[in-house]
């Protein structure tokens, strides 16, 4: 067999300039939306507080952005469109610190290389505006207000073939106004007006300023006060008043060093905004939104850490709604990772990934239930109340076991527990429902408990200090009926105690957990289950050893290329073992070993929650259903159950007087 023949020579030399900037224009340009994003890019670093966008033909036709931003001076308008040439960097401290949203250099002479192009600016402080040709480079004197406008005519006319894979003009369109609307959340400061074939079909009118990180620190506090309310003005614009009435103000910060002079303060991580409370999940992900420093971005880091705060609150596979902000210090951020500038690496990504978590968690955790206006209604048309983490119960609680018909106590704290639903007869009165639960002996003791079980004393608080009501009685053995001041409650009993048993046992084990590090019990393999690894799995498996044998996992090497898994966790020794090794281990790799640990044993509680919650066709007595909604009054999380289904609803008088036609 004769070898092929040698292709022909072909000499090494330099692509032309123009041929250079259309293979950048690639990488940067992918639809109207693309050049949209990059002008508007360019005007919020210019300090604009208007930003006009005037599309033809969805953007492919004409782009025109127009800003009232400092402007171009003439003498540095001829360079506008040269490669690499931009006020934003100047030496390679400025990149590692980068503080605008554009930074490159690379935008408009990519644009420029691929449609028709002109700059009209007048800069601040000058007499006249000039206009320059992206074309011939003529520069001469115009008429126009401070600011600058950038013109893209005909995109793709120099090569007709990305052209082609444009969609329709309605469905350019939609991408254009979404690159706006990402910009608009991110700067509630700054007017943004979207005109398409000489009509508004968007508008966001500017709610606030930014801030003044020179102000006096008391000062700056007041500013960032104004610009959470002036970010919810923002955010009911962008997405609907339906949006800020169904999520949570996010405003945390994680501890760090002294202030560098720059407004962020050394390490710290600042997250806030809003997250969407579990009954706003959406089918799709596509209310997700996330930013570094003010920028746009996605990141998987940001996007789990998000997901992971919502894991023991979401049904199914809903996704989360969230606007999420972090400031933190532009050293510790790259955003020069992709032409796009949509793709960030932080130098500690768990850090960041713990900072977005804890912030979303802690927003989430407060019960609903306490605010004293909670209008929850049946028709999953939910509002939620701001700051209902800092209204405590306002009743008190007497400790005093309950005898039983024996008269020996069916709870006390100084009794061993084991792990099983205690069933008292029907009628029987029990103070507090806490009563029916018992956790795994040895491996919870109530002595890591946060407090021993209560029985509420119901005549010390009055009947309208109660957010979820007076129980009035039990329907079908599967719901609590309860009044309050707004109307009806309808309780999910075992819902609601499976909730509050998963939240004690969480808290009992995080005590026990501070004492020592908590294991989940293994089961050995008679048979080791071996498996073929990849290079990324061995190294993985040999690097986090002790992760794995916390998780109740043993594996270990059998040859270069093949694992043996030779233990897994007790509760799961009749599963798959090689499928729950590869999945641990994917996680391991990609995500924070800490929070794959964490998972695993809150699975595992859950799992006993569920079996120790009171169940279906239990028979209650009035006592015991008033217990069981003061106790979710004042638990974390105790308006979802472990698997994500709402634990209780509301349904006002309003609701009620419709379903009977009063009034009318």
């Amino acid at each position: 067999m004769t070898a092929p023949p040698l292709p022909p020579r072909r000499p090494i030399r330099e692509l032309p300039d123009a041929l250079i900037s259309q293979i950048a224009a690639g990488e940067v340009v992918e639809r109207p939306a693309s050049v949209v994003r990059e002008l508007v890019d360019n005007a919020l670093d210019a300090g604009a507080r208007q930003v006009t966008v005037r599309l033809l033909a969805g953007g492919v036709r004409l782009i025109a952005v127009e800003d009232d931003g400092m402007g171009i001076l003439a003498g540095e308008l001829p360079i506008a469109f040269k490669r690499h040439a931009t006020s934003k960097i100047g030496n390679l401290q400025d990149l590692e610190s980068v503080a605008t949203m554009g930074f490159r250099g690379e935008a408009l002479a990519a644009i420029n290389s691929i449609a028709d192009c002109a700059i009209l600016s007048r800069a601040s402080g000058q007499t006249e505006a000039f206009l320059l040709d992206g074309r011939t480079g003529e520069l001469r004197p115009v008429a126009r207000a401070t600011g600058t406008t950038v013109e893209v005519k005909e995109l793709f006319y120099s090569t007709p073939a990305r052209r082609k894979f444009l969609k329709t003009d309605a469905t350019e369109l939609a991408h254009c106004i979404e690159a706006v609307r990402r910009h608009a959340l991110a700067r509630p400061d700054v007017g943004f007006a979207i005109w398409h074939e000489g009509k508004v079909v968007e508008q966001w009118r500017a709610c606030g300023t930014d801030l003044d990180f020179s102000a006096p620190p008391e000062a700056l506090e007041a500013q960032r006060a104004q610009q959470l309310a002036a970010l919810d003005r923002r955010l009911a614009d962008v997405l609907g008043a339906d949006f800020l009435a169904r999520s949570i103000a996010v405003n945390w910060q994680s501890s760090g060093d002294r202030p560098d002079g720059s407004g962020l303060e050394g390490r710290r991580v600042r997250v806030w905004g809003r997250v969407g409370i579990p009954d706003a999940a959406r089918a799709r992900p596509d209310q997700q939104f996330c930013y570094v420093n003010g920028r746009f971005v996605r990141d998987k880091v940001l996007t789990h850490a998000a997901r992971s705060a919502y894991e023991d609150v979401l049904h199914g596979q809903r996704q989360p709604v969230y606007a999420l902000y972090l400031d933190m210090d532009p050293t510790r951020v790259d955003v020069n990772v992709h032409p796009t500038k949509i793709e960030v690496r932080f130098r500690d990504s768990r850090e960041v990934h713990q900072a977005v978590r804890h912030a979303t968690e802690d927003a989430l955790a407060a019960p609903r239930a306490q605010a004293a206006d909670a209008t929850l209604a049946l028709s999953d048309d939910l509002a939620a109340t701001d700051g209902v983490s800092a209204l405590a119960p306002r009743w008190t609680q007497t400790l005093q076991p309950t005898p039983t018909r024996s008269g020996s106590a069916l709870y006390s704290s100084q009794s061993p527990m084991a792990f099983h639903a205690q069933e008292a007869p029907p009628g029987q009165r029990v103070g507090n429902l806490a009563a029916l639960w018992q956790a795994p002996a040895g491996a919870l003791s109530p002595s890591s408990a946060p407090g021993p079980a209560q029985t509420l004393n119901s005549a010390a608080a009055p009947q309208g200090d109660w957010p979820l009501g007076r129980a009035l009685a039990q329907l079908q053995g599967i719901y609590i009926l309860a009044e309050n001041a707004q109307g009806l409650i309808v309780v999910d009993m075992h819902a609601a105690h499976e909730r509050i048993v998963y939240e004690r046992l969480k808290n009992q084990w995080a005590a026990q957990e501070g004492g020592g590090s908590p294991r989940i019990s293994r089961q050995p393999l008679l048979i080791p289950a071996t498996f073929a690894c990849t290079p990324s799995e061995a190294a993985t498996a040999e690097a986090h050893t002790e992760t794995l044998e916390a998780l109740g996992l043993e594996i270990s090497p059998f040859s270069p290329s093949t694992l043996a898994v030779r233990a897994v966790p007790t509760t799961l020794a009749q599963g798959d073992a090689v499928e729950l090794a590869r999945s641990v281990l994917a996680e391991l790799e990609q995500h924070d070993a800490s929070t794959v640990v964490q998972r695993a044993h809150n699975e595992l509680l859950a799992t006993m929650a569920c079996h120790g919650a009171v169940r279906a066709n239990r028979r209650l007595g009035i006592d015991e259903m008033n217990a069981l909604l003061r106790d979710m009054e004042h638990t974390e999380r105790s308006d979802q159950c472990n698997h994500g289904r709402p634990t209780w609803r509301q349904i006002s008088v309003a609701d009620l007087d419709r379903l009977f036609l009063r009034g009318r």
